[in-house]
């Protein structure tokens, strides 16, 4: 037998394809797939405006406890999450003796801020704002409006939070 007058083996009928032809892509495939990723993003883009919009989450209200004042030296701060809330905030112990805590994401872009110790300033480094530790206010930078803060208790050597009402009216009259 010639090689010509063989059979085609028996997968070679199954699968006509050449293997070069498998590895190409048809501009109608490629179109195609195209509109799948952007239907998708559109999507998942309107899933979370519609979340944020028409289902806010729910307010966190009351005293909550934080930490005990001792653990909080003169000029430090301590990190935190009220139970119920993702919100991170900050709480500061100036140098003056007085406490403030304050919502820890900048209300420019939301990058974590800091304070620094002995300025009196509330530090964002991602674009350089700057907040007054007593009030929240903005002092230099790009943020819009000053920090979102939380009344500080102090209950012998506990120290609470009081998260509310308050909070909701500072911030729909500073927007």
């Amino acid at each position: 037998m010639s090689d010509k007058t063989a059979k085609a083996p028996h997968w070679k009928e199954d699968f006509p394809i050449e293997r070069t032809e498998a590895t190409k892509v048809s501009r109608r495939d490629f179109a195609r797939f195209l509109c799948l990723v952007s239907g998708g993003l559109a999507a998942g883009s309107a899933y979370v405006a519609v979340k944020a919009n028409f289902f806010p989450p729910g307010e966190v209200t009351g005293e909550h406890f934080v930490c005990k004042a001792a653990s909080v030296p003169v000029g430090g701060t301590r990190s935190f999450v009220i139970e119920g809330s993702t919100i991170p905030y900050i709480l500061i112990r100036l140098e003056n003796g007085n406490w403030k805590a304050y919502e820890q994401k900048c209300t420019h872009l939301s990058c974590a801020v800091y304070y620094k110790p002995g300025s009196g300033q509330i530090v964002c480094p991602c674009h350089e704002g700057f907040f007054d530790a007593m009030t929240g206010e903005v002092l230099a930078g790009p943020p819009p409006r000053p920090l979102p803060a939380l009344e500080v208790l102090l209950k012998g050597d506990d120290v609470y939070v009081k998260a509310g009402n308050q909070n909701a009216a500072k911030k729909a009259a500073t927007i």
